[in-house]
């Protein structure tokens, strides 16, 4: 893992590098796909503890029907890791069918944990997106957990 991490390091140039922890999945999202299509390099660390509100049953429902939606032969496949997850929550809010979204796609990187390579850098964090700033509800649910509802083996 060491050497890849340094090669996307390398071949991103200048990044800013965003810890998701403690941020709402959907806002944070949101902020990146605008930054991404402005045309910004971004690494995101800690991916799997973005949060996603609600009830705990009502988020695990509607992940497991996204999971269960399709067929294994012809998809359309939704991932279990939690680094997938934010990626394709990221790919969601892009203009996918565009060369524009998908270059914008490109330049973002996720990653579960932080990378030896990123200790001790400074991370950036996204106050629109804070949890504790912007929900009024106390239910929410880890990505993490989420996926391992979903089967993903850590």
């Amino acid at each position: 893992m060491s050497v890849n991490v340094k090669r996307v390091l390398a071949s991103l140039g200048d990044y800013r590098v965003i810890d998701a922890e403690g941020h709402v999945l959907g806002r944070l999202c949101s902020v990146i796909a605008k930054r991404l299509l402005n045309g910004e390099k971004i690494v995101v660390v800690n991916a799997e503890k973005a949060i996603v509100t609600g009830s705990k049953a009502n988020v695990f429902q509607r992940y497991k029907d996204k999971y269960d939606r399709g067929s294994k032969e012809k998809g359309p496949y939704f991932p279990r890791h939690p680094e997938r997850i934010f990626k394709r929550t990221v790919r969601g809010m892009l203009p996918w069918g565009s060369r524009r979204g998908r270059e914008a796609y490109r330049r973002l990187r996720v990653f579960i944990g932080v990378p030896e390579e990123l200790k001790g850098k400074e991370f950036e964090k996204v106050e629109i997106a804070l949890f504790e700033k912007v929900s009024k509800t106390e239910k929410f649910v880890l990505l993490e957990e989420i996926s391992k509802h979903l089967g993903w083996a850590k």
